[in-house]
């Protein structure tokens, strides 16, 4: 079974690493949500869609802390009966103990895969640069891919795969530029509010601008969270202040305050939208309680579809290590 969808993937362009949804095009992004639907039906029916039947160990390595990330991957690489070695910066302190090369031609050597939450993007491109193994990004400062795969999941769970009109609202920040790489490939109407100064990179915005010219897709910026949310069919929000950023929270919050995902901004939205938010939230900061709990709020099945993502994307890319 899942020898037609690593042929799919091949097919369609497949990636040796997963760094940044730029690594995807349009056909391999759609076969690792297809994949991931069909994993958790699957999972749900009490099977799993795929095992590796050779030994397969993947390095997780973790300079941030983490609850979906880190219990998902183990969960998931469990589950098809791969082993997780999990690799906190205080056990191999990367970069200072031993350099980020030196660390990934070891893990190449004794791991089938790697997979990094760190605080640098140029650490994951050096793993892969280094490792001869597959590098998937976890998470850095510049992309968050594995999480925007598992949004645009949850969104069509929701919502079907015809373009829709979505809005982010709020930090234009790393989830944000995955999030804006990953749905103006796939074809949909991306509106991003943020405050002055703190919009996203430029260089994404033109690969999103790009993507949306190829695919049939919209991209507008703007300082306005009302016009962002008019009419949306989805409500995307993130924390103001994130890792790294807590020293200039008192200014942040002052800033972000209008773009509170509330029920009077959600009024502007269609009365179906769906409410997204990648967690952890800081309640009555970016998000009120009423719109993470209530009846909208897709938030949870969204924190879940990281396992049926991160399981799809590792099925397809460490074939290597299947019979």
């Amino acid at each position: 079974m899942l020898g037609e969808w690593r042929a799919h993937w091949q097919q369609a362009g497949a990636t040796r690493q997963f760094l940044s949804i730029a690594d995807l095009n349009r056909e391999a992004a759609q076969v690792v949500l297809k994949l991931a639907h069909a994993m958790k039906r699957a999972s749900q029916a009490g099977n799993e869609l795929f095992r590796f039947e050779k030994p397969t160990a993947v390095a997780l390595i973790f300079e941030k802390p983490s609850l979906r990330t880190r219990v998902t991957l183990e969960v998931g690489l469990y589950q098809m009966g791969a082993h997780a070695v999990y690799l906190t910066q205080a056990d191999i302190q990367m970069g200072k103990r031993e350099a980020v090369m030196d660390i990934a031609r070891n893990l190449g050597r004794w791991v089938q895969g790697i997979i990094a939450r760190v605080y640098y993007h140029s650490v994951v491109g050096e793993l892969a640069r280094f490792a001869n193994v597959p590098v998937i990004n976890a998470l850095s400062d510049r992309e968050h891919p594995c999480q925007a795969l598992a949004d645009l999941m949850t969104i069509q769970e929701r919502k079907g795969e015809q373009p829709l009109t979505l809005a982010w609202v709020g930090d234009g920040n790393n989830v944000c530029h995955s999030f804006m790489l990953l749905t103006t490939l796939l074809g949909h109407r991306l509106r991003v509010a943020t405050p002055e100064g703190y919009e996203p990179l430029e260089e994404i915005i033109a690969q999103a601008q790009q993507n949306a010219a190829q695919s049939g897709g919209h991209l507008l910026l703007t300082h306005n969270p009302q016009e962002a949310v008019a009419d949306a069919d989805v409500v995307y929000t993130d924390v103001w202040v994130s890792m790294g950023f807590e020293t200039e929270r008192e200014i942040r919050l002052r800033h972000f305050q209008p773009f509170q995902v509330n029920r009077e901004l959600l009024r502007y939205a269609k009365p179906d939208a769906i409410v997204l938010h990648c967690l952890p939230a800081h309640r009555g900061e970016e998000i009120t309680d009423e719109m993470l709990d209530g009846e909208q709020s897709a938030v949870w099945d969204q924190a879940e579809n990281r396992l049926h993502t991160q399981k799809a994307l590792i099925a397809l890319m460490l074939n290597d290590t299947e019979k």
